[in-house]
């Protein structure tokens, strides 16, 4: 299987049955939120993760079997490019199916004490990122990046978010389990017919289910940013002014 072969099998259908099955429009969002919640957290999601992934590459930390790709921009194929887009198309179409089965929020009260320890979170999640990178060896190294690369991001967009993600706590949840749960399947198949491989030297190489730590954490994160960012999008002019200047 190529590498496009794999994206046309495993991330193009779900997209594609998430956009004609949707129960409202855009989530029953009105006005521009609606139409761009999804483009602008794809195009920070390009703009964001290919340089971190060019670095992956040039380390070898991943590689991609040669026979498998079109081309490459860079050093990483152009459909890993394309990647970039779909997950963050079909994680978003997903999120809106949950919104738009949930009640409407109105209103958003702050919520200090989620905000408070979900930023503290990520901020130590980022520390444990920045530990590995310089004290956890060469196997350390895919861990940390991926830990030091998302942490921060989603420590801002909580510290900034947390009331609505805390509002729309059963749609967030929803919405990373299946879309991570489905990727983890999908990222070991294309693993075992070498479509791309991780490298030994650089993680830990523990492999639950026979995918490695790394892919499973960088999924989980991965859909963690699409959801916080398109609910920040989608919901962010409903926070009360003091919630965005402050957490207490």
């Amino acid at each position: 299987m190529t590498y496009l072969a794999f994206l046309l099998v495993y991330l193009v259908p779900p997209i594609v049955l998430l956009a004609v099955t949707q129960p409202r429009p855009l989530a029953g969002i009105g006005g521009w939120r609606g139409r761009w919640s999804i483009p602008l957290v794809c195009a920070i999601a390009m703009l964001y993760t290919t340089p971190w992934d060019n670095y992956l590459v040039y380390r070898e930390v991943w590689w991609y079997g040669a026979d498998r790709v079109l081309a490459t921009i860079g050093h990483v194929p152009v459909e890993e490019y394309l990647f970039f887009l779909l997950q963050p198309i079909m994680t978003g179409l997903l999120l809106y199916h949950f919104v738009a089965r949930s009640s409407r929020v109105e209103r958003l009260a702050p919520a200090p004490g989620t905000v408070v320890a979900g930023t503290l979170f990520y901020l130590l999640m980022t520390g444990v990122g920045v530990y590995l990178l310089l004290a956890g060896g060469d196997q350390g190294l895919y861990m940390g990046l991926i830990l030091a690369w998302a942490g921060p991001p989603l420590a801002g967009l909580w510290y900034y978010g947390g009331p609505i993600f805390q509002a729309h706590r059963r749609s967030f949840a929803w919405t990373v389990a299946l879309a991570t749960l489905y990727l983890w399947v999908a990222d070991r198949t294309a693993i075992d017919r070498g479509i791309w491989d991780i490298s030994d030297r650089y993680s830990f190489d523990i492999d639950p289910f026979g995918l490695p730590v790394e892919e499973a954490t960088f999924f989980l994160v991965t859909n963690l940013l699409v959801v916080q960012g398109v609910l920040l999008f989608l919901f962010g002019h409903l926070l009360p002014s003091r919630t965005l200047r402050s957490p207490s």
